[in-house]
């Protein structure tokens, strides 16, 4: 069958096949960065403004008769281990970029499966948090400072949770035996918003703790 598909096949169709392939790997790997730098500089600036409504808000402090008195809200052990687990994320997708590089998938695998797991282990920590402090009576309309600790962490867990899917289809791609030459930049641009949500959640745990 193979040898009949061979012969009956027009070769100019084959031609072209191969060719929109090799176009449309290029484009992807020419727009792909770039458009992963426009995304940061968009996030940037949308988590640049809520750190500076966060400060304003809490010079503001309120009127303790209405309810609105600011009073930060606590930070408990698990925001540290979940730090440490985000940075275990992002170092283990920097291995597994470098192992890309060199074209070793199977320690791409493994690689992605462990980045995916430290990511996976972040969020849920985050809920544990969510639910220590419900559970102490830090709700989310209790005070300011409350609305936007919960505020920050929810969007930073939905970014992270975008960066699984490309995570998702990237692994899918590893454990299908696709070329290393065809998965690299994926596993590039993944380790790089990684690292780009790991600054941001420094960043936010660092503005949290100090107010």
């Amino acid at each position: 069958m193979g040898i009949i598909r061979q012969l009956t096949e027009k070769p100019w169709l084959v031609t072209d096949r191969g060719i929109a392939e090799d176009i449309d790997e290029s484009a992807f790997a020419s727009a792909a960065p770039t458009g992963l730098r426009v995304y940061f500089a968009v996030a940037t600036v949308m988590f640049s403004l809520i750190a500076a409504m966060y400060l304003m808000r809490m010079g503001l402090g309120g009127h303790p008769g209405e309810g609105l008195d600011w009073r930060s809200t606590p930070k408990p052990l698990l925001l540290w281990v979940n730090t440490a687990i985000l940075i275990l994320s992002s170092v283990t997708f920097q291995r597994t970029r470098a192992a890309a590089r060199r074209g070793q998938m199977d320690r791409v695998a493994v690689g992605l499966l462990a980045a995916g797991f430290f990511a996976f282990a972040f969020l849920a920590g985050q809920l544990t948090v969510w639910w220590q402090l419900a559970d102490a009576g830090y709700f989310l309309t209790a005070n300011p400072a409350n609305s936007f600790f919960y505020l920050i962490t929810t969007l930073h867990g939905l970014h992270l949770l975008g960066g699984l899917v490309a995570w998702g289809r990237t692994t899918a791609k590893v454990w299908d035996g696709v070329e290393p030459a065809k998965v690299s930049l994926s596993v590039y641009l993944c380790a790089i918003y990684w690292h780009f949500l790991l600054v941001v959640w420094l960043a936010f745990f660092y503005l949290l703790l100090s107010t």
